[in-house]
């Protein structure tokens, strides 16, 4: 559920006096793709996000059709990106959090062995019918139906915005467990500038800016090495400065 919605409003709900990813976190191995038909197993910020996209999914596509051509900075990152797994570890991309699979189309103009990952039925229905070649799979990103160290590279595009900060350990964990050694994590995210981690009134559903150098922290605990970092500035009808963190598995 990446990108679209994701430049309207804000509203602090409070600061974490102690960086919330100290609270322990249990991390275990993957359990399946959860499927259209079997999505039943879901935490209750799980469940109120995905029938939050769900419910504007259409309107969510329209939005995210033409985003990256108007950033060129955000498709160099891509093109960044692109050209290191190219050159990386053996195994296909997967794109975590695709939305309507712009994104994932976009890769694969990149040259890339990609397919999407989204936990919002409605978002995978409108990629399969926009993108018939590509495969996509309705499936939650802490639990990936994928052997460890099997793909090339990873792409989580504002996908992560919507995890309650003290789960996002465990989200990375799962990253690194199905990246194989030399493969690559892109990043994309809402940057703090200058504070603590920071909820806000997302449009869709409640959302965090992270400082820059502790989501790098967070992925380094995962076991990816940072290769480079962009920061850049809001743009027209952008509220926040974004993020972006590419990063390598370490063997």
């Amino acid at each position: 559920m990446a990108y679209g919605l994701v430049t309207y409003g804000v509203v602090a709900y409070g600061l974490w006096r102690t960086p919330p990813w100290r609270v322990g976190v249990t991390c275990g191995p993957g359990t399946g793709f959860v499927e259209s038909s079997s999505v039943t197993e879901l935490s209750s910020h799980l469940r109120a996000t995905t029938d939050a996209y769900g419910a504007v999914a259409d309107l969510y596509a329209e939005l995210a059709r033409d985003a990256l051509d108007a950033q060129p900075l955000d498709r160099a990152v891509y093109a960044a990106f692109a050209e290191l797994a190219r050159d990386g570890a053996a195994g296909p991309v997967a794109d975590l959090g695709c939305g309507p699979g712009r994104n994932t189309a976009h890769l694969r103009d990149l040259g890339l062995d990609v397919f999407g990952i989204d936990l919002s039925p409605e978002m995978i229905d409108l990629a399969r019918a926009a993108y018939p070649d590509l495969r996509f799979e309705v499936g939650s990103m802490d639990a990936l139906d994928l052997a460890d160290d099997s793909l090339g590279g990873i792409t989580s595009w504002y996908s992560l915005i919507h995890v309650p900060p003290h789960e996002v350990p465990a989200y990375l964990a799962e990253f690194g467990r199905v990246t194989a050694p030399g493969g690559h994590l892109l990043l994309g995210f809402f940057e703090a500038e200058g504070g603590p981690v920071t909820p806000f009134d997302h449009k869709v559903a409640t959302a965090y800016r992270w400082p820059v150098d502790d989501l790098a922290e967070l992925a380094g605990a995962a076991g990816f090495t940072e290769v480079g970092r962009m920061l850049r500035e809001p743009g027209e009808g952008e509220r926040f400065r974004r993020g972006n963190l590419l990063m390598r598995r370490g063997a």
